[in-house]
Order: structure tokens, then sequence, then C-alpha cells
């Protein structure tokens, strides 16, 4: 993970170029809600690139693992600054999403992916979530959550061939070989109506 955060590679990461924010002040580090923070490898890049970024992660032995993680994160002299930027909270993603005191930039959605139809074994590092946690049951809830969250962009992780979340067609899509960014920019509640 650790040479993906060197600053000449980080600017070419997928997730990092489908977060961007364009017009945040100097001064100010864009916001992002990690609403199914998992393992937290996406909210550090996030965290690297400049974001304060809260993680959300509803499983208690995932949020146990992950705290300790972070914990020690922060006695590495390089992930020090990033890991200050990284807020981690215990709950469900659709409820802290709703309870926001005021909008983030971003909202960034990695809902577990559905099972692989392929014969090659999922990572040694997924295999412990793919056992904790189901895939997502609601994912319109989810997204309807994230929207109604106001942010400027929600980003969802996807497979590469996958289908959009909940079949809502993004603004544009990043993509990689396996995995892809899909990027809805301004969206609205499902009322239509900002809150």
């Amino acid at each position: 993970m650790l040479p993906r955060l060197r600053p000449d590679r980080l600017a070419r990461e997928l997730l990092v170029r489908a977060a961007k924010i364009r017009g945040t002040s100097i001064k100010e580090a864009p916001t992002a809600v990690d609403a199914t923070a998992g393992l937290g490898e996406d909210a550090l890049l996030l965290a690297t690139a400049g974001f304060e970024v809260t993680l959300v992660e509803r499983d208690p032995t995932i949020f146990a693992l992950l705290a300790d993680a972070l914990d020690r994160a922060e006695r590495v002299d390089t992930l020090a600054g990033p890991v200050a930027r990284m807020h981690l909270v215990q709950g469900d993603g659709l409820q802290v999403l709703a309870s926001l005191p005021e909008p983030p930039d971003v909202v960034y959605l990695d809902p577990m992916f559905p099972a692989r139809r392929k014969s090659a074994a999922v990572k040694k590092k997924f295999q412990l979530l793919h056992q904790l946690e189901a895939p997502c049951a609601d994912q319109e809830g989810l997204l309807a959550a994230a929207c109604a969250a106001v942010p400027r962009k929600v980003v969802i992780k996807r497979p590469a061939k996958g289908e959009p979340l909940a079949g809502r067609r993004p603004s544009y899509v990043i993509r990689g070989k396996s995995v892809r960014y899909d990027v809805i920019v301004a969206p609205l509640p499902p009322d239509g109506v900002p809150s």
C-alpha cells in the first residue's frame, strides 16, 4: 500500500481522480465520508490526497481491526499526517449519512461486490471482509442516503463490468482494469429537492 501513497503515484490513483474537487480553498481541506469503510485502504488514499475523511464501519469486528490499524499507523512517520485526517465512526452508513451536520464534498461508497463468477480466489485481505459482511442488501437505500447528504459528488466503486449501483447512471466513469468508479455529480435526494 505504501508505494501507492507516493506523490508521483497518488495523482494517478483512479479513486483520487474520481474524488477530486475543483475550486476548494487551499486553506480548507475537502471533506469525504467513506460510508462503507471496510479495511480503510480507500480512505487512506483520500486522506493522503488531502481529504478530511470520516470512515463509517458497521461490523464490530472490522471496526475493531480498523481502529487498531489506525492506532498503529499513527506511529509511522509517513502515515501520521494522513491518519490524523481520518475519523472512524462505528455505525450504519445510512444512519450516519442522514445525521451529518453539514454536507461533505464527497460521499464514497464501496459496497461489497456480489459473489464472483471467476474461478480465481479473492485476495487474502478481502477474504475476512467476505466472511463478515454480506453484499449490500439495500443498494437503493445506500445510494439514496448518499444523495440525500447533498455532497458535491458521490463516488461509487464497482466491478469493471458490473451494473451501476441501484441501476443509477453515473455522470461520468473513471475506468480501470478490474474496477471502475461511477461518479454522480451534484446529486439530488430521491425527492429531487435539496434539503
